[in-house]
């Protein structure tokens, strides 16, 4: 288990929390209100601010209920929040639906996975080798 330090820098702020035992993804809040017109996307401010454990990254994902029922997402998905950020935590979300869309404060607004971060070192090379896939990609393996 890992800990995850949360600072609140708003009245509005909510802890992020899984729903379910077993969940993936902890809930996260906005702390602001905001309404997006059609096709519109904005920088919603959770409130917090993280302190992830070294070796992790906090992935910011959407919430499939508000996609689906609503035609909203995060933008940028999924969005990563490095160990050594310090900032506010946003999510930038954007209106794919026909009409309005209002965030509230205390709102679920995105879903926050926290993951191991592997450090790769890059060594240029004239050659990669043959595997059995070989260049295809993009459908190549059919429908």
């Amino acid at each position: 288990m890992h800990n995850i330090k949360i600072k609140r820098i708003s009245e509005y702020a909510r802890l992020p929390g899984y729903a379910h035992p077993g969940d993936a993804g902890m809930d996260l809040f906005s702390a602001v209100e905001k309404t997006l017109k059609p096709g519109e996307f904005a920088l919603i401010g959770t409130g917090i601010k993280i302190g992830l454990p070294e070796n992790t990254e906090a992935q910011v994902r959407p919430r499939s209920g508000l996609a689906i029922k609503n035609g909203v997402t995060v933008l940028n998905t999924p969005g990563t929040i490095d160990e050594g950020y310090r900032g506010e935590v946003g999510v930038i979300l954007i209106n794919h639906s026909k009409e309005d869309f209002t965030v509230t404060p205390g709102m679920k607004i995105a879903q926050m996975v926290i993951a191991p971060v592997v450090r790769a070192q890059i060594e240029e090379v004239d050659e990669l080798g043959d595997t059995l896939r070989g260049d295809g990609g993009f459908g190549s393996t059919g429908i």
